[in-house]
């Protein structure tokens, strides 16, 4: 786990991103993502020095291709980025949950008479 990932983890579960919860490490279809939220299918990874070699970077390709292919969406930030500069990420992320928020159902009240 890098530094970043930590930072952002704490910061992920002390905001609770506008009443969304994250996991960390979640396992999705035999893959492990940094930090997941359900209810928006959203991944976030946080890429440290292992991602920096071609082997790495194929293997996270395909992997979120294949997670992409099951309706999970991405976010990716260097670790550098959210040492660096937590505010920025923190308020791409939620931007992103602001403009992909999934509609409220229809409430079960308003149709009973």
């Amino acid at each position: 786990m890098t530094l970043g990932e930590v930072l952002l983890w704490n910061e992920l579960k002390q905001k609770r991103m506008l009443d969304f919860d994250f996991d960390r490490q979640k396992p999705i279809d035999n893959f492990i993502v940094d930090f997941y939220c359900k209810d928006l299918q959203l991944a976030i990874e946080v890429d440290g020095n292992s991602h920096n070699s071609d082997e790495a970077f194929k293997k996270d390709e395909i992997r979120q291709k294949r997670l992409e292919n099951l309706g999970v969406k991405f976010l990716r930030f260097d670790d550098v980025e959210v040492k660096k500069d937590m505010n920025n990420v923190l308020r791409i992320i939620e931007f992103w949950i602001e403009n992909n928020k999934p509609t409220p159902s229809p409430s079960k009240e308003g149709s009973k008479k």
